[in-house]
């Protein structure tokens, strides 16, 4: 069950949350085999000035930034994190977000870390 925080642009999210928050499910399916009713998504949109990012970190021309923090359950090789990472972005471009401008963290922990309504 991982929990996706999204921190964008107030631009970004007013023109895109609905088909940002589906791509971003869509790549879970596809990447990280998730069922297709395991959804927790929080969207948090910022004003101007509240994303600070250097442009050029790691030789990356950055023009903007949208961050999407995952936590879940540590179940996932770095080969099926990275199949995730690339489907979030190739299911972003179509939307106009550019590769350059996503960060994404992916933060594991155990089952025993987890409530989701019931034990």
């Amino acid at each position: 069950m991982p929990l996706i925080q999204v921190h964008l642009a107030r631009e970004t999210f007013d023109a895109h949350h609905e088909k940002i928050g589906h791509a971003i499910h869509d790549a879970q399916i596809a990447a990280l085999g998730i069922p297709a009713d395991d959804r927790f998504q929080i969207f948090q949109p910022h004003d101007d000035g509240e994303l600070k990012f250097d442009p050029g970190y790691n030789d990356v021309d950055r023009q903007n930034l949208l961050v999407i923090r995952v936590t879940a359950v540590h179940m996932y090789d770095v080969a099926t994190k990275r199949r995730f990472f690339q489907a979030v972005v190739d299911r972003l471009v179509p939307l106009g977000i550019r590769p350059e401008d996503v960060l994404i963290s992916l933060t594991e922990n155990g089952f025993e870390d987890w409530y989701a309504g019931k034990l």
